[in-house]
């Protein structure tokens, strides 16, 4: 939603990989140390709240979110900036070093602009208002149920034309979404429809199905922290000997996502296939081995938690029983809702937890520092100055080219110390009734949900 209703210095046009000025009249690194970033605000851009914006509202809003620190926030996506400044319209980002993919990320979500008379600067905004300078502003919102939103007729930016208003819907359950469907209750809808749903659709119903470009992945994390069982790195190692992805992806996803054996996808620089070169075929013999010479009694007991939903469910059976099924594991299942499982992982309720992954933006980076870096979003516990200082050597070249080797090395330290297992990488299917148009431009792996672009004819 943060790209509907609020508006960050940068933007992604549809199909571009290389961000454009939205809420900024232009942006740029100075010098060539790509330590210092610059942006010149637009002087027409008011919130929702009828208030001018800003440089400070700008400088306030990095800083806010880097100050909060949510366990969910996007705080993680920029350990390089150490400051931020604010002078005229023009805002400068200080970086504690070379950081090529600084631009990608303030484009995204996480470099949403706020209203600082609407937003405490060092605690999370309570309440269901909204005041952003996005193509949208938001009229009615009811928890897990609707989100009607209209067009921002103040909105100056990227967007040449701002859409029609759009009621979004919330679902509990992706059953739940395709009985909507069927029941012609939605008109569009992508991401989290049953797979049995998906590998049934036909060409003769009205619908028109679009498969987007998509990135989105899902990996088994796991909490490392001391007092887990998944601190030993051994055991870790022999999850993954043992994990079947071919099985776990038709069992649970009727074909609709394809293993993976990287931490970074099909179609992104530096891509592998790590966990395949160490862990070739699945084995109950090496995972013997590895738990035997590392000393660790068996059964190992661990706790495997989840979020509600059918087929998570069917993942997670499927899991338990291949583990289970070499003698070496003892898998307790827990499933909750969405927002409980989010806080119990960050906690450490979890021993292994899986979680699905969408880049932020279109650059391998969003893979690896989020994920693996130090203080990742996993709240894993996961630490390594090895893989930290690569990451850091990706981040330094604009030729992203450039830094398929240390994407590379990152992905092999990954299989080794296996803080996480990647399972598969998702197709993804926009699908609209033939009144709609712009179905296709709605996503295009970017992050960004382009509302504006979908009109009724």
């Amino acid at each position: 939603m943060y790209s509907n209703v609020f508006q960050s210095l940068l933007t992604f046009k549809p199909g571009f990989a290389t961000p454009v000025p939205d809420a900024a009249e232009n942006c740029k690194f100075t010098g060539a140390s790509l330590t210092t970033y610059q942006c010149t605000l637009r002087d027409d851009l008011t919130f929702s709240s009828g208030r001018k914006m800003t440089a400070e509202d700008v400088k306030y809003s990095f800083e806010r979110m880097l100050r909060i620190k949510s366990d969910v926030g996007p705080q993680p996506l920029f350990p390089t900036l150490k400051g931020v400044e604010a002078e005229g319209r023009t805002v400068t980002f200080r970086l504690s070093g070379r950081d090529a993919t600084f631009p990608l990320k303030v484009a995204t979500g996480a470099g949403s602009i706020v209203d600082r008379d609407q937003y405490p600067a060092d605690e999370l905004r309570t309440g269901n208002a909204v005041d952003g300078s996005g193509p949208y502003v938001l009229k009615e919102y009811k928890e897990g149920e609707s989100a009607l939103l209209e067009p921002n007729p103040a909105y100056k930016g990227a967007i040449a034309k701002v859409g029609h208003p759009v009621l979004v819907k919330y679902f509990g359950r992706s059953e739940d979404l395709a009985d909507a469907w069927k029941a012609k209750e939605v008109q569009v809808t992508h991401r989290q429809l049953p797979p049995t749903f998906l590998s049934s659709l036909g060409a003769d119903d009205g619908t028109r199905v679009t498969e987007a470009e998509s990135a989105e992945i899902r990996n088994l994390n796991f909490n490392v922290r001391s007092g887990s069982p998944m601190a030993d790195k051994a055991v870790r190692q022999a999850v993954a000997a043992v994990l079947d992805r071919p099985a776990i992806t038709e069992a649970a996803f009727k074909g609709t996502v394809q293993p993976l054996y990287s931490l970074i996808p099909q179609g992104f620089v530096g891509h592998s296939t790590a966990f395949f070169d160490v862990f070739p075929e699945p084995s109950a013999k090496r995972a013997t081995k590895l738990l035997k010479d590392a000393g660790v009694s068996t059964p190992v007991k661990f706790t495997y938690g989840f979020r509600k939903d059918a087929t998570y469910a069917a993942e997670a059976a499927e899991i338990k029983r291949q583990l289970e099924d070499t003698g070496l594991f003892e898998v307790r299942v827990v499933e909750a809702d969405w927002q409980s499982f989010q806080k119990g992982y960050a906690k450490g309720s979890y021993d292994a937890y899986p979680i699905g992954w969408l880049p932020d933006f279109p650059d391998s980076d969003s893979f690896t520092a989020p994920l693996v870096g130090t203080e990742n979003t996993l709240h894993n516990g996961f630490s390594s100055k090895e893989i930290d200082g690569l990451i850091a050597s990706t981040q330094q070249f604009s030729d992203r080219s450039r830094a398929t080797d240390d994407f590379r090395a990152i992905q092999d330290h990954v299989a080794a110390e296996v803080p996480l297992v990647p399972l598969w990488q998702k197709k993804d299917y926009v699908l609209s009734t033939e009144e709609v148009t712009g179905s296709q431009n709605l996503t295009d792996g970017t992050g960004i949900w382009r509302l504006w672009e979908l009109n009724w004819v």
